[in-house]
């Protein structure tokens, strides 16, 4: 899939999601992102959380969809989806007991 085509879709699926992170990271992609690794995001995973804790304690659904967006980027990174796969997402979620 292009990025014109991504960019164009009017819903976005994990798969999706998949995708802009291979873009990201591959080598024509974002320096930043193709350079971090789990270690390397550590005080950011702290700083997007306590930024979202902010958007909370605000009631401020701006801040909070910026903090999520961020906070979520850095998780898909440390899931590794777009190189190896370390975790499986449905996995994580059915360690719940409830489930």
């Amino acid at each position: 899939m292009t990025k014109e085509e991504l960019l164009s879709k009017k819903e976005y699926g994990f798969s999706d999601l998949v995708e802009i992170m291979k873009m990201l990271r591959a080598p024509d992609g974002c320096p930043w992102d193709r350079e971090q690794t789990h270690q390397s995001i550590r005080r950011d995973l702290l700083e997007e959380t306590y930024e979202l804790i902010e958007g909370i304690d605000k009631d401020d659904a701006e801040i909070l969809r910026e903090e999520l967006g961020d906070l979520f980027h850095l998780i898909v990174i440390v899931m590794g989806y777009e190189r190896d796969a370390y975790f499986n997402l449905f996995a994580l979620l059915f360690t719940k007991p409830f489930l």
